[in-house]
């Protein structure tokens, strides 16, 4: 039944209950659109529905994304498939070529004589030179002009004797020549900033006793002098030289910053990685290089320019491989294995030679000039090693 209104006219009654419509949110509550229509607003805007907006693609310079790391992984892993299936063919076609003995023959052609360890040891009679004759530039005995010309001779003799020894001497193996003129031109840079170094302390200290300001110890209460670092000339003296000798680095210091103790863990390891690090590099020449270099000869003597490009880019791969795994050897693991010995405590060995750069420019060299000078330098020095072998 219905209800009558005040005009008499009969309404439909409103039914109520569980079957009855109730707007969304329950009853009673009106809709977020009828309350935004009857309040003005609309909280269900248009931006609340983007998903895009004005943007470049990640791969594009303007991007600015830089977080490539999963294609990095992907070429490791096409890296390392590549590289396993060329090992595998190498191991298919020649078998087991790695023999451990053989690596002796490389550095000793006739047992009963050892070129290449002799001019190794004869290397300590240039760094005694040195000494020396910093030893009478310091108290006096020898003028600057005089030792800049023994300093001089020392120095050319460094380079050129082990190569006049290489080149005369039939009986000295290539590995071993590379050896012992890598010693002399790491010998040589070491004496040059040994000289330079100490050339500086003399020039500071006379210009100290110029001034009237003379070096003193400072002094405890009791009158005993205060322990301290080494001074110049104290720092003349064998174990200091042999220290620097040994110690991985090429500029000298009259102090160097020492580690405080000896971490005997961290030694084994790079003990361990030097020695499965050089098995590893003996065992790819073997057995990829040379098979490849000997393979590499008929092409290069018939002059077919196409083989000869296919032999070389095929011995790119583990040229490129062998490199880095000598680095690892040679500036990580070795270098810190003799640092931790002599608790050398600067492990950064890539640092620059400063004694040739620096004091080109304080000469007024221009910039590109100095850097050319360091270039050309740097390839005489892999040339020395490299060529004369």
């Amino acid at each position: 039944m219905g209800e009558r209104g005040n005009d008499g006219v009969q309404q439909p009654k409103r039914r109520t209950g569980t079957g009855s419509r109730q707007p969304p949110g329950g009853a009673g509550e009106a809709s977020p659109a009828q309350r935004g229509a009857g309040d003005g607003a609309d909280p269900f805007s248009e931006a609340d529905f983007r998903c895009h907006k004005l943007q470049d693609s990640l791969l594009s310079s303007a991007s600015g994304f830089s977080n490539y790391r999963g294609i990095l992984n992907w070429c490791v892993v096409m890296l390392v498939l590549s590289n396993a299936r060329l090992f595998l063919e190498n191991l298919i076609k020649y078998g087991i070529l790695v023999d451990p003995i053989q690596v002796i023959s490389l550095f000793l052609k006739d047992p009963y004589s050892w070129p290449a360890p002799c001019l190794i040891i004869a290397a300590n009679g240039f760094a005694l030179v040195t000494l020396h004759v910093e030893k009478k530039l310091a108290t006096g005995c020898l003028s600057e002009r005089s030792g800049t010309v023994l300093h001089t001779f020392n120095l050319l003799m460094v380079l050129c004797f082990p190569a006049l020894v290489v080149l005369a001497v039939t009986s000295v193996t290539p590995a071993g020549a590379i050896f012992a003129l890598s010693v002399h031109t790491v010998l040589f840079l070491k004496l040059f900033s040994f000289r330079d170094v100490n050339k500086w302390c003399r020039e500071k200290k006379s210009a100290k006793a110029a001034r009237g300001h003379p070096a003193s110890r400072p002094q405890k209460a009791n009158g005993n002098a205060v322990p301290q670092e080494v001074t110049y000339p104290d720092n003349l003296s064998y174990k200091g030289l042999y220290y620097f000798l040994l110690a991985p680095t090429l500029c000298y210091e009259l102090n160097f910053p020492r580690s405080p103790r000896i971490r005997k863990r961290f030694l084994l390891r790079r003990l361990f990685e030097m020695l499965f690090f050089l098995q590893l590099l003996v065992g790819l020449i073997q057995q990829w290089m040379v098979p490849t270099i000997q393979n590499s000869m008929k092409p290069f003597r018939d002059m077919d320019y196409s083989r000869i490009i296919e032999r070389l880019l095929k011995l790119a791969v583990p040229n490129h491989l062998i490199w880095l795994i000598f680095f690892y050897w040679f500036f990580h693991s070795s270098l810190n294995f003799t640092a931790e010995i002599l608790q050398f405590g600067d492990r950064e060995f890539y640092r620059d030679w400063w004694h040739f750069y620096k004091p080109m420019m304080k000469k007024g060299a221009s910039k590109c000039t100095a850097q050319v000078a360091v270039f050309l330098a740097s390839a005489f020095f892999h040339e020395v090693s490299a060529s004369l072998s």
